[in-house]
């Protein structure tokens, strides 16, 4: 009740004295310490009562009165201090060994970020040298929130111990809720995972810097699983290292959201005068379900994260070589390759393993980054040349966070690994992970790839790292900087790719992890696609894709065609490429064995893909039905002017004409995001419709059998006067 008596004052002036413009994405009430945070769709309310306590009152539906409120749901920064009644964003330890922290309300200003207003509040330890200051950043038009926080310890003598720092929470008010988050394991990444939040904390998080996951979440009140309306709560963390989201349902039926790294087996001792950053984490509010959600997220990471210099370039059509040749490459192979590629209409020829030196098979090589002058003794630059004489750019392969003990690299620094002295050395595909927090290990691979790229006319970068991480010793460090190693190492690999990409700005670079390993905000920040997944049997990555677009856009997401065929079905090779279409298209097939039928569907469909990869990349995702609840998945894409859409039809299985099973399993389908007062030309079906018809009554596609599949383009006829 303490707390409670400590916000009345807070709530008179959310009553009476804020003053809200619609045009103005922070407003400041009249006490000076409330704020009401807007965006399109929401608004979250912040205030501080006369006792300095900072706290959080309603985030959600603009268009509800949240000045009814009479207490605030929470603190904004939570901490591990008195009643501990809620999970902590900030644990801390002082010289003392007082683990007790007793914010106060320091003071406000609002900034300019990047563009965008960001509300910055300054608070302190009552007693200790420590200062939090949290930012809060809109972004109206994505119904987006960034928060993060600055830790620093403000005293001139003794280190402050960071046991925890979190990015970001807010609370929900009571009610029953369920969450949807994306969880797998390699060859099925991104399956999604409905659970209802029970009294208690629900946490996801990763320990060993892969999840073949994501730090998605949505929430929505419980048995509101639609996808085209209702209220849902959302966000991800822009971090790639050790993260976690801790979701805490209250006895009451409060709901607390916390986000943020994962201090599991960490800590980070801070220096007098020096401050810790946490990475940000995005949440976000719509009432129009999981349409909302994926659509905001898309544009949001299209339009602000993916890396700027390629952000509004089409995606090019990518050849690799590494299903034709794995570790056997030769100058003559892969030109013959490259000829080929081009004929059909690849874009960009990329190498994959095998070019560098040492390098026949998965047990050695690693970390020596220089060419194999036994396969290219004339190093890569001539056959570069010649493929560049094609009219194709080249591309190659790189694992740099990675080496094999059997390599000149490790044989002259093998205490530039993790590895715990007196401890089994734990290996994975014959390798061991770098310790990429040491300045050395930095350098050395900097120089490697600046060296690289500066010597050959390389523009895409498929940058993997197939190993999970573990034993992250520093015995170098000092003591008092070894447990944040992990830390360390995110901000350094970080570091490398940025300082690569600003020297290097016209070279393409893929994000992959033994698949989708490593899929996150933050690596999409520092590159311009992710590689989803390592199975790319067809039916498989419908469902694996149709999941991935819940949290990121299709631009960012690489598809293959490859011969894979995971349950052995012998799928059309039309099937894999339309299923492909739907991302950044990619192939995978030794083609030089290709028969001339082969190579007439892959010319068509590439020519199809360039017709429509600009509409796919950039526009809306509707997600029409749902692999997961139908035996057929269909997608559209609409671009922004809603005088184009793109519809993928895919059959998992034959849908009989049977008329009783008619009525259960209708092949119309309802499209969504036209002109309901314009008319539209179907590719491939006689006739002109209405908007309206489309969405309202539906159209059946010809697209029968099972595995049979189908891309149509809806364009704009005329505008109704």
């Amino acid at each position: 009740m303490k707390f409670m008596k400590k916000f009345f004052i807070v709530l008179f002036v959310f009553a009476t004295g804020i003053i809200r413009a619609q045009t103005e994405p922070i407003t400041t009430a009249n006490d000076g310490k409330s704020w009401t945070l807007e965006t399109k769709s929401s608004i979250y309310q912040i205030g501080s009562s006369d006792q300095g306590v900072v706290g959080m009152y309603y985030f959600g539906n603009k268009s509800q009165d949240p000045t009814k409120l009479r207490y605030p749901l929470g603190e904004e920064v939570t901490v591990r201090g008195g009643y501990s009644a809620t999970t902590p964003m900030l644990e801390i330890v002082f010289k003392d060994r007082v683990r007790d922290v007793e914010l106060t309300y320091v003071g406000s200003e609002i900034q300019t970020v990047d563009g965008y207003k960001t509300l910055v509040i300054h608070q302190k330890d009552k007693f200790y040298p420590l200062s939090v200051t949290e930012y809060i950043r809109v972004l109206p038009e994505y119904d987006l929130l960034e928060k993060w926080m600055e830790v620093k310890n403000t005293g001139k003598k003794d280190m402050i111990e960071i046991e925890n720092a979190q990015s970001g929470t807010f609370f929900l008010p009571q009610n029953a809720y369920e969450l949807t988050h994306l969880a797998g394991i390699w060859g099925y990444e991104y399956q999604p995972n409905v659970t209802k939040l029970t009294q208690g904390v629900k946490t996801f998080q990763v320990k060993d810097f892969r999840s073949f996951g994501s730090s998605f979440f949505a929430v929505r009140p419980e048995g509101e699983q639609m996808e085209t309306c209702g209220e849902v709560w959302f966000g991800s963390l822009q971090y790639s290292g050790n993260w976690r989201m801790d979701l805490e349902k209250y006895p009451r039926g409060e709901l607390q959201v916390t986000g943020g790294i994962n201090f599991w087996d960490q800590s980070l001792m801070l220096k007098p005068g020096k401050s810790f950053t946490t990475p940000k984490m995005i949440i976000g509010y719509t009432c129009r379900g999981m349409e909302g959600v994926s659509q905001n997220l898309a544009s949001y990471t299209r339009e602000k994260i993916l890396y700027p210099s390629h952000r509004s370039k089409v995606r090019p059509v990518l050849y690799n070589s590494w299903y034709a040749t794995t570790f056997d490459v030769n100058e003559e192979h892969q030109l013959a390759l490259a000829k080929i590629a081009k004929e059909l209409g690849v874009e960009i020829f990329v190498i994959d393993d095998g070019w560098f030196k040492g390098r026949i098979n998965d047990k050695g090589g690693l970390g020596d980054w220089t060419v194999d002058k036994n396969k290219f003794p004339n190093g890569l630059q001539p056959m570069i040349d010649k493929i560049n004489a094609m009219g194709l750019d080249f591309g190659i392969w790189i694992e740099p966070e990675m080496v094999n003990p059997n390599s000149d690299l490790y044989r002259t620094h093998p205490d530039w690994v993790f590895h715990y002295p007196n401890r089994t050395r734990h290996e994975g595909r014959n390798q061991l992970m770098l310790n990429l927090a040491r300045e050395d290990v930095y350098q050395y691979l900097y120089d490697s790839f600046s060296k690289l790229l500066r010597e050959n006319n390389i523009k895409f970068i498929k940058w993997d790292m197939n190993k999970s991480l573990t034993d992250p010793v520093f015995p170098s460090a000092p003591s008092d900087e070894q447990r944040a190693v992990r830390i360390k190492y995110v901000e350094n690999l970080y570091r490398l790719l940025e300082t690569l990409r600003a020297e290097f700005p016209d070279v393409w670079f893929e994000n992959c992890a033994s698949g989708g390993g490593r899929v996150d905000l933050g690596m999409m920040a520092r590159t311009d696609f992710s590689w989803a997944s390592d199975n790319t049997d067809p039916v498989e990555r419908t469902f694996i894709q149709y999941a991935f677009l819940n949290a990121f856009p299709s631009n960012s997401m690489i598809s293959w065609v490859t011969h894979e065929d995971w349950h052995k079905q012998n799928h059309p090779l039309e099937f894999k490429f339309d299923v492909s279409m739907c991302g950044v298209l990619g192939v995978g097939y030794d083609i030089t064995k290709w028969t001339d039928k082969e190579k007439a569907v892959a010319r068509e469909k590439i020519a199809r893909y360039k017709e429509i990869r600009e509409t796919v990349h950039n526009g809306d995702l509707y997600r029409l039905v749902s692999p997961y609840e139908n035996n057929r998945s269909v997608l559209q894409f609409v671009n922004k002017a809603k005088t184009e859409a793109v519809v993928f039809v895919y059959n998992l299985a034959e849908y009989p004409d049977n008329a009783i099973l008619q009525t259960k399993r209708s092949k119309l389908i309802k499209l969504r995001g036209l002109q309901p007062e314009v008319s539209y030309k179907v590719e491939g079906i006689d006739g002109t419709y209405k908007g309206a018809q489309l969405m309202d009554i539906g159209i059946q596609f010809p697209v029968r059998g099972a595995f049979k599949s189908g891309i149509f383009k809806i364009c704009l006829l005329y505008t109704s006067p």
